[in-house]
């Protein structure tokens, strides 16, 4: 959303898994946690502590009560900001009227999509609608805005700002005058009138990009029919089947899934032109030099992506090679190295990744995960798990909640949430411990066997509880730069720098053992591991600059072509694979909305995260000394510090644009050790 936007106790156990036939493998406390089923004892006499332990949330009537008292709470708010001399007590009301709102419509945003009830989860919609009607006229209050221009335009008290203050101020500011605060009436009316169409349009495209396409049965082999779902005398494709084994079916289903659709050509070429229209305005060249501001990349430029391009010629790279597998994801198991995922699970249970990633912290950052049995009506869900996190020294840092487990209506994906965030309480005098959720889609453990993950499961465990930590080690003054909100191009590096780590065997060892032997996970299927995902890196690469180019195309100067017609020029300068005929791959291309202008975020991320692994982590992983300084550098400023000024502080260097690309194009260069390794073997 926009800028308005206990001490705990530790039960002490120790369980036991243990196999009925084969011998017994004992785990710690948090490692049981997440490698035993759940059994709460059902007291009738615990009262409900509501959601996440919010008294109101007791039931779904909850939210209107919660969101009564967040509304009432503005209103003092507002006059408070509004009436205050100019100086820090003006930035103080902004966040606090910012985390108000913020606590009850994150954790709506986060219910209406995840809770099992629909009663919660229709509450939640309701309370996220009426806060951002509210929110709205918030970000078009002219009084609210004028008392922070009061304090910007004064250099005298902004000389006597701090500097995270001074930030913040100037990111409220910056959040008003999107929406074009600073117009005259008539102008700000068209702003307000384009912000609720364009918000429209997102939704229409949205839902229309995930939508099934549908052709008749008869036009489809016989044999092939039980691969889709079916309609009556149709069938219906609602994705790529990039994963079949068979080609056909693998043709059928890029053909009919990104078969045009006029009226969702026409949302997508409508929303691209009002958000044009939008940063005009209110005083942008483009849209694109709206959305970047402030981001790592500042403005739209394309050099990166060009020199990245350069280094990875599909004409004469043999690193190109592989871009031509259409299902790149079969190579893994039929190419040279066998890394069945099915081989690696055994080592991998849910709760031995869990101890790994304590003993982790606890090496980088003196910090501990530990269980806690949550409340009467504290979870959502019997198998959510609560993690209290501590530091050796600092004591409680904030919580985790883990909805891991797979179950009916909930959302596959793997996501962080954050509910609440973290700041300094001037009104207490105490802080603001963070709360989020990390949401993954994992089996659940059976009567024989606890949740065993494959690679590709632990590397996004990692990479979320990289998003999560990011909230955890960050003790900003002000909510508003929170952990994860700060830019997005910097928002996803503590992520990915946690995959370095989930595929580094001097970390993996320490951990991946077999739930029923207790062996170790062998050294060679690690380096196998590693190097069969280089086998598509360059792919998959080569595809990220086409993406994030065509994003910077369609976001830039209007266009007098259609967006299939930029999609087929950028394909054949970008990626080199050519365009298939009647296909618009763009309508599908749902992070249009959430990430316009900035997909190129998950390249720049992946630089930065690749140059902190290789410089600091890379001799060492567990280097106590490169973890402070990455929380001290990194993780604790959360948006309060500029992007690059962070990557500068960890790296203690200025890195350039092409430091960044060699950073990527390094990590596709095979290891001849493993293949020595793997000749050997």
């Amino acid at each position: 959303m926009s800028s308005f936007k206990r001490l705990f106790y530790l039960v002490k156990h120790r369980h036991l898994w243990t196999h009925v036939r084969r011998s017994v493998t004992t785990w710690s406390p948090v490692g049981a946690a997440f490698n035993t089923k759940t059994h709460r004892r059902l007291n009738l006499l615990d009262k409900n502590g509501g959601l996440f332990g919010v008294p109101e949330l007791n039931s779904p009537a909850g939210f209107q009560v919660a969101t009564k008292a967040a509304l009432r709470n503005t209103e003092r708010l507002l006059e408070k900001a509004c009436s205050c001399p100019p100086g820090v007590e003006t930035v103080e009301s902004f966040d606090q009227l910012s985390d108000g709102l913020c606590k009850v419509a994150d954790l709506a945003d986060f219910v209406k999509v995840a809770h099992p009830d629909q009663e919660f989860r229709e509450a939640a919609e309701r309370t996220c609608i009426e806060i951002g009607t509210v929110v709205e006229k918030l970000n078009t209050n002219v009084e609210l805005c004028q008392s922070l221009k009061k304090l910007l335009d004064n250099p005298e008290i902004v000389a006597q700002l701090d500097p995270d203050t001074r930030r913040v101020a100037e990111l409220f500011l910056f959040d008003f005058e999107i929406s074009g605060i600073h117009l005259d009436d008539k102008l700000r009316k068209e702003a307000v009138a384009l912000h609720v169409k364009l918000l429209d349009l997102n939704n229409e495209f949205l839902a229309g990009s995930h939508m099934p396409n549908r052709i008749a049965r008869s036009v489809i082999p016989e044999h092939l029919h039980l691969q889709f779902a079916s309609e009556g005398s149709f069938i219906q494709v609602g994705g790529l089947h990039a994963d079949s084994p068979d080609d056909l079916v693998r043709e059928i289903a890029y053909r009919i899934y990104l078969y045009p659709n006029a009226d969702l050509m026409e949302c997508l070429e409508e929303l691209l032109k009002c958000r044009y229209k939008l940063a005009k305005l209110v005083g942008y060249e483009s849209y694109g030099h709206r959305a970047l501001k402030g981001t790592m990349a500042k403005t739209p430029d394309f050099k990166m992506m060009r020199n990245m391009k350069k280094k990875l010629n599909p004409r004469n790279s043999v690193k190109m090679a592989a871009s031509f597998i259409p299902f790149c994801g079969l190579c893994f198991t039929h190419g040279r190295y066998n890394i069945e995922p099915s081989l690696y699970s055994p080592y991998l249970s849910l709760g031995a990744c869990m101890e790994g990633l304590n003993n982790l912290f606890s090496e980088l950052y003196g910090v501990s995960l530990m269980s806690e049995p949550p409340s009467a009506g504290e979870v959502w869900s019997e198998d959510v798990r609560k993690l209290a996190v501590v530091h050796e020294t600092e004591g409680l840092l904030g919580y985790i909640y883990c909805d891991f487990f797979v179950r009916p209506d909930k959302p596959h994906q793997d996501c962080h949430f954050t509910i609440r965030g973290g700041r300094w309480c001037q009104e207490t005098g105490q802080y603001q411990l963070p709360v989020v959720v990390l949401m993954l889609s994992l089996p659940h453990p059976t009567k024989s066997a606890p949740t065993l993950l494959t690679p590709g499961m632990m590397e996004n465990l990692f990479h979320e509880m990289g998003h999560a930590m990011h909230s955890m080690l960050g003790r900003t003054r002000y909510q508003h730069v929170t952990g994860t909100r700060c830019a997005t191009d910097f928002a996803e590096v503590p992520s990915i720098l946690m995959e370095y780590f989930a595929t580094d065997y001097r970390v993996i060892s320490q951990f991946a053992r077999h739930y029923e032997t207790g062996q170790p996970l062998p050294e060679s299927m690690v380096a196998r591991l590693c190097e069969s995902k280089k086998v598509c890196g360059a792919a998959d690469t080569q595809l990220q600059i086409f993406y994030a180019v065509l994003d910077q195309i369609y976001h830039s100067q209007p266009q007098d072509r259609s967006t299939t017609d930029i999609l087929k020029e950028m394909q054949q300068k970008f990626y080199g694979l050519p365009y298939t005929t009647n296909t618009a791959w763009q309508l599908r291309f749902s992070h249009l909305i959430g990430y316009g202008a900035k997909y190129y975020s998950y390249l720049m991320s992946r630089a930065v995260a690749s140059m902190v692994w290789r410089q600091c982590f890379a001799q060492d992983p567990l280097n106590r000394d490169m973890g402070e300084r990455y929380r001290r550098e990194m993780l604790a400023h959360g948006g309060a510090k500029e992007p690059m000024l962070m990557v500068e502080g960890m790296l203690q260097r200025q890195p350039t644009i092409e430091e960044f690309v060699d950073a990527l194009v390094s990590e596709l260069n095979p290891n001849f050790e493993t293949f020595i390794m793997d000749s050997e073997s």
